[in-house]
């Protein structure tokens, strides 16, 4: 069995606490304050930075995406109408350059999508991670003595109501950060109760699995937080944007320099447009038309609803001293 590190924390108001070794926030090297920087919920580097397309609604990134799209398109069309009497000098380059154009665009367009995705299963496989590791550990916190064992699973039914509040908040905004903070609490309070019944049954099998999936809760709930701050770079948004822009001014400006109908053209352009919203509507867990789902979570809190399934164990009895019997 792993053995999992205790570290005694004191509380501003004098309490003592248990808090694991590995905690919520992890900045690779140990802290020198102690307690004072379990205080502060988790704030992950770069959180805060103003994103340039994150910070915007799903309805004015889409109506921003379409007109950049089609009105370079209409650029290009009609740059190309007023040089169409050059057309015999300029279609020869022109068609070398759009297609070369195309060709890179469709490359930026298909790793910027790929980064959407795979992050977007990320959040997905976190979120169902966390509440399997909220399970197991509301099933092994029955395994405890009182008072620890009530507590604990009041503690528990709180958190995950926590938990649910954090797919409904923007990632990186004060609800959100208040919410993980209202976990990182609870965390600490569920510690010290593992704790205490640890210490007052150290050779008991119960406690010591309820300590190991505790500990395990809370790495998830970390890895969750993380996978909810981690979008795609701005450059490639932005690279993926002004590509498709000028790449698609490009093709307009040469089918009207050969003369050729330009709703082609705006159907591509609008199919473009559709692509980059999808990519950047699933780099929004929590708003837009595709979010990830908290469905396991809220399965797990209505479980919670039912009786324990496991009774509680009783209390352990200190053996009892024999007398001495005098030396003769």
């Amino acid at each position: 069995m792993s053995r999992v590190r205790l570290v005694v924390l004191v509380d501003k108001d004098g309490l003592g606490s248990i808090s694991p070794a590995n905690t919520a926030c992890r900045s690779g090297r140990r802290s020198s304050r102690g307690a004072s920087s379990l205080a502060r919920p988790c704030r992950l580097k770069g959180q805060g930075n103003n994103l340039l397309f994150f910070q915007l609604t799903s309805l004015e990134l889409a109506l921003i995406l379409l007109l950049a799209v089609l009105g370079a398109t209409g650029l290009g069309v009609f740059l190309g109408r007023r040089v169409q009497h050059l057309s015999e000098s300029l279609r020869e380059p022109f068609g070398a350059l759009q297609a070369a154009s195309l060709g890179v665009v469709g490359l930026i367009l298909a790793f910027g999508l790929s980064l959407a995705v795979s992050r977007y299963e990320d959040r997905r496989a976190a979120i169902v991670d966390e509440a399997n590791s909220i399970g197991t550990t509301y099933l092994r916190a029955q395994l405890l003595t009182e008072p620890a064992r009530s507590r604990s699973l009041a503690l528990l039914t709180r958190y995950t109501d926590s938990a649910t509040r954090l797919s409904d908040y923007v990632p990186g905004s004060s609800e959100e950060r208040a919410a993980a903070a209202d976990e990182q609490r609870i965390q600490r309070r569920l510690w010290a109760l593992a704790g205490q019944a640890l210490g007052a049954a150290p050779n008991a099998s119960g406690p010591r699995l309820y300590v190991e999936t505790l500990n395990e809760m809370i790495d998830a709930q970390t890895v969750r937080v993380a996978a909810l701050n981690n979008r795609v770079p701005n450059a490639v948004l932005v690279l993926e944007v002004v590509g498709a822009a000028l790449a698609l001014a490009l093709l307009g400006a040469f089918l009207a320099i050969v003369g050729r109908g330009v709703v082609a053209v705006s159907l591509a352009s609008v199919l473009v447009a559709f692509l980059l919203i999808v990519t950047c509507d699933l780099d929004r867990p929590t708003r837009g038309l595709i979010r990830v789902p908290d469905t396991v979570l809220e399965n797990q809190r209505a479980s919670m609803e039912m009786p324990p399934a496991a009774k509680a164990p009783p209390p352990r009895r200190r053996p009892r001293r024999s007398a001495r019997r005098p030396a003769q």
